[in-house]
């Protein structure tokens, strides 16, 4: 679904971009106009390309953000659904596209190469953005919107238990071993960010038999729909959470990295066009994990478009209007 460590080498980034589309795309050709945002146009005359990663959230916000563009006056290439975080974020570094919504957790492990996150969300915030600056890139203030890892649970299975937080989930395991079984992707079993550092974390200790490995796609269905695990591997913006009915457990000691997203733009384009800054700002504002799960649910559950999903939000939100 996304790239969360590991920093590719100059080759493959080089070999990423050359394959990744960057001289294609197509221009936005909505006929919209200003409504709470972009009075009196800004950004006309400009020509601004914007891109997003390939899974459905941050495909939308990709056309949240150029649809405000759009409506503030510009010109907009769409080169969104580019193949994971790696080759989105090096087109904005290089100045192949100007914008994009990334996720702050991603830019300080896998972009920055740290490998302890900083837990207060500003404070992550403001380390990337500080740092970036150097790659000229700069991060914009981010939304609450916060797309990291979690477990969940069936609504109806946690009827018998009653969990809300991992530190819950624990104490179940001490009292009752068998109980606590987990379905997990093949990745987060083995990551220190993952299964076991959450399992040192908490002092949960579950055998090797109480841990299911599949695909991402299949867990949230097997701790839907079936008893072969209590506990499933999730991202928190998921709308697959909601439709199929399942409580997420709190990290209530803070060991998941947050992942806020945030508006980060090649930081010349930003020197051109300091408006953009304002334009993008009330619309990050806006931006929650309950209004993610809403929105990614609209393409990965009802099927719609995610460009639709975006301007209909827009829309309704009054940040632009039709024209």
């Amino acid at each position: 679904m996304r790239v969360r460590t590991g920093l590719a080498s100059t080759a493959a980034l080089a070999l990423l971009l050359t394959g990744c589309g960057l001289k294609s795309g197509s221009p936005l050709v909505d006929e919209v106009e200003p409504g709470s945002v972009g009075q009196g146009q800004p950004l006309k005359g400009a020509s601004l390309t914007v891109t997003s990663k390939n899974f459905s959230e941050n495909i939308v916000l990709g056309h949240v953000m150029g649809l405000i563009f759009k409506a503030a006056g510009a010109e907009v290439l769409d080169r969104t659904n580019l193949p994971g975080s790696i080759s989105a974020r090096e087109a904005v570094a290089q100045g192949e596209a100007d914008a994009l919504y990334d996720y702050t957790g991603t830019g300080w492990i896998t972009y920055l190469g740290h490998a302890e996150p900083i837990t207060d969300p500003q404070k992550q915030w403001k380390a990337v953005r500080d740092e970036d600056l150097g790659n000229g890139v700069t991060w914009l203030p981010p939304a609450t919107l916060d797309n990291t890892y979690a477990l969940a649970v069936s609504k109806k299975n946690n009827a018998k238990y009653h969990l809300k937080t991992l530190s819950d989930v624990a104490a179940l395991a001490k009292k009752d071993p068998g109980a606590v079984t987990v379905c997990v992707e093949n990745e987060f079993a083995s990551r220190d960010d993952g299964l076991p550092g959450m399992q040192k974390k908490y002092g949960l200790k579950l055998p090797s038999a109480n841990i299911k490995k599949m695909d991402a796609g299949i867990i949230y269905t097997q701790v839907s729909k079936s008893d072969s695990c209590l506990l499933g591997e999730v991202y928190t913006t998921d709308g697959r959470i909601k439709a199929m009915d399942l409580d997420v457990m709190e990290d209530d000691k803070q060991f998941f990295p947050n992942y806020n997203a945030a508006p980060v733009l090649h930081t010349a384009t930003l020197r051109k066009y300091p408006e953009i800054a304002g334009l993008l700002a009330p619309v990050t504002e806006k931006l929650t994990t309950p209004l993610a799960q809403e929105l990614n649910s609209k393409v990965d559950v009802d099927g719609q478009d995610p460009h639709e999903v975006a301007k209909d939000w827009l829309l309704e939100e009054g940040f632009i209007k039709e024209g």
